[in-house]
């Protein structure tokens, strides 16, 4: 739309509104639209950069110091003020970054240099793309009988320990903490004389994929990192499911489990050293789960 079709477009448009309007006022408004200058490679800050345990966006608070220190005690969005009677605009803009993110997370793929970089035996499971991984969660738990020759092939039978990771519902939480987890397991257990072997890497991964490799590898223990379903709080927690000699019809019960491992929650380096110390236990008792009780 040239300048003279968007004159005439104003000239309409608030004509019918409020009736005949001078003419100057369009065209030194519509002069000011024109000499607009756009910089397309300018950006905005990044709001999810904010710590948002220390934005505090109520007007006026009878006790700010009170305020922020409930905040500092839970990632929940509160003392967020309102505009009326509606969130302000930097809060809704904030929940749609969060909701963004957990949403690529989801759909996106864990790099594949990131996997050759972490030294990691990549296969996948059953599922096809991310659809049906969304749709068929019994396919996720599955591999074909040429990925278990291969496992067995480059892997090896009757592991003592064998480490997993699958990308699951969140291939930021694998990238964000794998790196500072795996060395933490590894140096507890050769602390305690444990020898672990090729680290597997699996693709469109479900937490009972672990009992399937448990029952055709033989191992005595299987320890999954994989991404847990991220949320507004983060998009990059991840869990460590451990099981002694896992089988498929398994008990979940049977299964011991870290949650919220992250930079918020407990940290990478901190879930290693506790990983290592549970597998110690459960090939000591020959248990895991609330067998360990």
């Amino acid at each position: 739309m040239n300048e003279k079709d968007l004159k005439a477009l104003v000239e309409q448009l608030v004509g019918q509104m409020v009736g005949d309007i001078d003419s100057n006022v369009i065209a030194e408004t519509v002069k000011k639209v024109s000499n607009t200058v756009v910089d397309n490679d300018a950006c905005i800050d990044d709001i999810t950069e904010v710590d948002i345990k220390k934005q505090l966006l109520v007007d006026n608070p009878k006790d700010a110091e009170s305020y922020l220190d409930m905040k500092a005690k839970t990632p929940a969005r509160i003392g967020i003020g309102r505009c009326g009677a509606r969130y302000k605009t930097e809060t809704v803009l904030r929940f749609r970054a969060d909701h963004a993110a957990a949403q690529d997370a989801v759909f996106s793929y864990v790099n594949e240099d990131f996997v050759k970089e972490n030294n990691m035996f990549a296969v996948e499971t059953l599922c096809n793309d991310k659809d049906e991984y969304l749709t068929r969660p019994d396919l996720g738990r599955k591999f074909s009988p040429e990925t278990i020759k291969v496992l067995k092939d480059k892997v090896g039978t009757n592991q003592k320990v064998l480490i997993m990771v699958g990308d699951g519902l969140s291939s930021a939480a694998i990238e964000a903490n794998l790196k500072d987890c795996v060395p933490a397991i590894k140096q507890g257990l050769k602390m305690y004389g444990i020898q672990c072997g090729e680290l597997v890497f699996v693709k469109h991964c479900r937490v009972g994929a672990m009992d399937h490799l448990g029952e055709e590898l033989g191992c005595e223990v299987i320890c999954m990192l994989v991404g847990e379903r991220p949320g507004l709080v983060t998009a990059e927690s991840m869990s460590a499911y451990i099981a002694y000699k896992p089988y498929i019809g398994m008990a979940e019960a049977k299964r011991t489990v870290i949650s919220n491992i992250h930079k918020g929650g407990t940290t990478a380096v901190e879930a290693g050293a506790h990983i290592a110390e549970l597998i110690k236990t459960m090939l000591d008792k020959k248990a895991s789960g609330i067998d360990l009780k």
